[in-house]
């Protein structure tokens, strides 16, 4: 079936469906749903996941032709393609449906300087990329692809550093710099991904100086908010009222979170008060209430959603509307990942929301890390990987059924 050409009125109203399976999936072929099965029915099982990834790794590592089959599979579902040029196809494919794309480089695990150059020189091409390309609506980078992890570590420790990683850490910053000055040259929004919490300290200092240097006019810099963690929420207030005592402009990513376990396992480790929120209840309250104070302080705020729960969505949905927001408002987007929540992404879209999905890519070699990340990720929180597997079973059944007729 072809997507439609047309989108909804963008003011109308109504309570927003997420069960239409359909949509969904109108743009995967039968082959490519089945292929969908049967990925999420592997990421389901733990045991296959963790025995997976290292034998992976040593078959990659020793040279054994795997790359093809696994280009095939989990790469081809949750990735654009290898290169920027690449991933022209599947952006094309998601701007049918009135998705728009944010091409994420997903090289993980370096530590070499000419490594982290590499990381800002394509970061800098995504943006150029997404400067003439409508259905790009924003790039994005983390910090630790343009910088050792431990030297960032120690920074955030307010440890003492030597005059060669004092010089390593400026290094670090202009790279940063780079980045953001180039998105606000060719006026791209570029989203700071949030990390670990023991180093996000420092993220946050470097992503409140870009903002503060151009986010003048409006929201092009964004820093990740990962409301998982208790404390996060009133960082958020307090980095607004620093926005506007300040007079620039707020660029915000709420997401949940990806480190929870590894969070608990190093504040048990070390002795110090786990970072992340006592239950999962605590988190959806502080993440909802996160989109409610964005809307409040539209006037000086620009989010994104970044959330596979579909009551979070179905809230700012809701709270759009009813507050007269325009769906196609540029200041909110909701993005959810590539290959995943599809129910989520088109339906939105169908309904004329902004809607964004994160697209990695990289060379398969080097993207895997990344990928063993996700499926490690998917099979850790609850009901993930089930509601993507019953999505799929549930629209293999509707066209089976429509075939039979």
């Amino acid at each position: 079936m072809q997507p439609s050409t047309e989108r909804p009125n963008a003011t109308q109203s109504g309570t927003i469906s997420f069960d239409n399976t359909e949509i969904a999936f109108r743009s995967k072929s039968d082959s490519e749903l089945n292929r969908a099965y049967w990925l999420f029915k592997m990421i389901a099982s733990n045991t296959l996941v963790k025995v997976g990834t290292p034998i992976t790794n040593f078959a990659l590592n020793i040279g054994l032709p795997i790359t093809g089959i696994i280009k095939k599979t989990i790469f081809e579902h949750f990735c654009g393609g290898e290169t920027i040029e690449g991933c022209d196809h599947t952006i094309a494919q998601l701007a049918a449906q009135h998705v728009g794309t944010i091409l994420d480089y997903s090289v993980e695990g370096e530590e070499t300087e000419s490594a982290f150059d590499h990381v800002c020189e394509e970061t800098i091409e995504t943006i150029q990329k997404a400067a003439t390309n409508p259905h790009i609506p924003f790039s994005v980078f983390k910090v630790t692809g343009l910088g050792r992890f431990e030297l960032l570590e120690k920074v955030n420790a307010k440890q003492q550093l030597s005059p060669s990683e004092v010089e390593e850490f400026e290094r670090v910053k202009a790279r940063v710099d780079k980045i953001c000055h180039f998105a606000h040259q060719h006026h791209v929004a570029v989203l700071v991904d949030g990390e670990h919490s023991w180093i996000q300290d420092v993220i946050d200092d470097m992503a409140r100086d870009m903002m503060m240097k151009y986010n003048r006019e409006k929201p092009l810099i964004y820093n990740t908010y990962q409301l998982y963690r208790h404390d996060i929420l009133a960082a958020l207030k307090t980095d607004l009222y620093l926005a506007k005592e300040s007079g620039f402009f707020l660029g915000a990513k709420l997401v949940r979170g990806a480190y929870m376990e590894i969070e608990r396992e190093r504040a048990a480790e070390y002795g110090y008060p786990s970072p992340i929120q006592p239950n999962k209840s605590s988190s959806d309250r502080d993440y909802n209430e996160g989109i409610r104070f964005c809307l409040d302080n539209l006037d000086r705020i620009g989010f994104m959603a970044g959330t596979h729960n579909e009551d979070s969505c179905r809230l700012l949905a809701m709270e759009i509307d009813q507050r007269g927001i325009a769906r196609n408002d540029s200041r909110v987007y909701f993005a959810q990942l590539l290959g995943m929540s599809d129910n989520l992404s088109f339906n939105l879209s169908e309904s004329g929301y902004n809607v964004a999905k994160y697209m990695p890519y990289g060379p398969v070699k080097a993207v895997m890390p990344y990928l063993f990340r996700r499926a490690q990720e998917n099979t850790s929180v609850a009901g993930q990987t089930s509601r993507e597997l019953a999505l799929i079973t549930r629209e293999k059944k509707r066209r089976k059924t429509k075939a039979g007729r």
